[in-house]
């Protein structure tokens, strides 16, 4: 029981239960204020909701929304413990789980049928503009909670899988799964709506790697220098990374020298540039973006070297 309730302590825990809430706060209000009134169904078990609550009013059992997203959610989520990992199913659990009370809690604080103008069916007056700004903020949403090893269930649970075991981009995985659950809505919507619903599951399969790799962006950084003994120094002990030394000789002159390369964040490679311009040390530098990043890097007081 103690092992279990140890995390609970952590600084760590609770600043990711802030960012998980946060994140889905703003999922919610992307899927209130610019999903449902349009009735937009983008590739998402929200959009399947819609979907299979439509058809309910229909055969005379009335159903929200917010409960459809929270069953089909329950489900997926035994997927995700089992499939993914004990701790992205937890985090999920939590992050699925609120998701159609937040829904609600927008519809209290605030009815989209307040913003709309008479004769309007969309918020922004323009289904295309809907349907820009619940892609964006729902991709932000979803990088957020893919940095931190979560996701808004549903959708993000079966791209994970896919994105585990087939080894695809989490945005492709995205687009794939989600394309899938937009051809649902040819039984309630007609052939124009699910077309502008496929195109939003595209965009938003493009949105979310772009954000992911610009969140996870980091410095190669190669340089070259008869002074590398104290940007190894500097390195190691003021940036706390790791680094990699090799032996290399000049194709010019011949000249042997040691290379260091080192994986560091936007600020730590502007500060590595920053200790080299007012040491006056010179050499040959290149620097580069990596978007992927594997192993236990983020694991800054290791210091780990990098391979």
């Amino acid at each position: 029981m103690k092992d279990l309730l140890r995390p609970l302590g952590t600084f760590k825990f609770w600043k990711e239960l802030v960012i998980m809430t946060v994140a889905m706060t703003i999922a919610a209000a992307a899927v209130y204020y610019f999903l449902m009134p349009s009735n937009l169904v983008i590739g998402s078990i929200t959009g399947l909701s819609m979907v299979l609550a439509d058809i309910c009013t229909i055969v005379g059992i009335p159903m929200k929304v917010s409960w459809m997203v929270t069953a089909i959610n329950a489900i997926l989520l035994v997927l995700a413990w089992f499939l993914i990992g004990k701790e992205f199913g937890a985090k999920t659990v939590y992050t699925a789980l609120i998701l159609g009370p937040l829904i609600d809690l927008w519809e209290k604080i605030m009815p989209y049928e307040k913003l709309l103008e008479p004769g309007q069916t969309s918020v922004m007056g323009d289904i295309w503009f809907d349907l820009i700004c619940f892609v964006l903020i729902l991709s932000i949403s979803q990088t957020i909670l893919f940095h931190i090893n979560a996701s808004t269930g549903g959708l993000d649970i079966l791209a994970k899988i896919v994105n585990k075991y087939l080894h695809f981009d989490i945005g492709t995985s995205v687009t794939v799964a989600g394309a899938l659950i937009c051809c649902t809505a040819f039984a309630v919507n007609p052939f124009r709506m699910v077309v502008i619903g496929l195109i939003g599951t595209w965009i938003n399969g493009i949105a979310l790697d772009y954000f992911t790799a610009s969140l996870n962006r980091r410095k190669r950084v190669c340089i070259i220098s008869s002074q590398h003994e104290r940007i190894r120094k500097f390195i190691i002990e003021d940036l706390q990374r790791g680094c990699s030394l090799y032996n290399v000789t000049g194709g010019y002159n011949g000249h042997q020298n040691v290379e260091i390369q080192a994986l560091l964040t936007q600020d730590e490679f502007a500060n590595l540039m920053n200790f080299l311009r007012l040491n006056d040390i010179h050499g040959f530098i290149t620097a580069g973006n990596v978007s992927e990043i594997y192993g236990d890097w983020n694991q800054k007081k290791k210091k780990m070297h990098i391979l």
